[in-house]
């Protein structure tokens, strides 16, 4: 029997949490990923699909959609990833792929990427230093695609001004908390 231990993208057995000034950046395992892509000449019955199953429109370019359990951004021409709660969608990929049919390719998505929660006054200030989105005119429940000290990412809008999700590729997940901490650190000694 093998004695194996899960860790974080950050290589610890506890999330890393950091509280910087007024930000908090927070590691978050607990969600579930998956990509949807349309296959060519399935529109119709893949939005039917989509909707029946998800429970929630698939977004257009630059937004998200927040529903329970699931939720979604668009991540390029008829692509969409899929959030869900890790606890209770293990297996979201496979349920997805099951549910779907041929009207769509679905790839697992959870371990190849990390997702790090940004909340404070002070993050519009953050990323305004990170990346060349601007910041302070996303709306809650918008997505872009940017990038982040060289690497490419998801911003995700949760709350307008205060609160974002930063969704970066796992093997790069320490060059990124660490680029995220270090400006949060030099907004905070100002």
């Amino acid at each position: 029997m093998h004695k194996l231990k899960a860790i974080t993208a950050l290589g610890a057995s506890d999330l890393k949490v950091s509280t910087i000034g007024d930000m908090t950046l927070t590691e978050v395992t607990d969600r579930a990923l998956a990509s949807l892509s349309m296959r060519l000449g399935q529109d119709a019955e893949f939005a039917k699909r989509a909707k029946d199953i998800l429970g929630i429109e698939l977004p257009l370019p630059g937004v998200a959609e927040v529903g329970s359990p699931y939720s979604a951004f668009w991540i390029g021409p008829d692509s969409w990833m899929i959030d869900a709660s890790y606890t209770s969608h293990q297996t979201l990929a496979a349920d997805l792929k099951s549910a779907m049919q041929d009207t769509t390719s679905v790839v697992e998505q959870t371990d190849g990427w990390c997702r790090f929660d940004v909340t404070g006054a002070s993050a519009c200030d953050l990323f305004e230093r990170l990346c060349n989105v601007d910041i302070r005119t996303m709306q809650a429940q918008t997505a872009t695609r940017c990038a982040i000290h060289h690497i490419g990412c998801y911003l995700w809008c949760i709350e307008a001004g205060t609160r974002f999700a930063v969704l970066g590729p796992r093997s790069s997940a320490g060059s990124l908390y660490h680029a995220m901490e270090e400006a949060a650190q030099s907004i905070a000694a100002r």
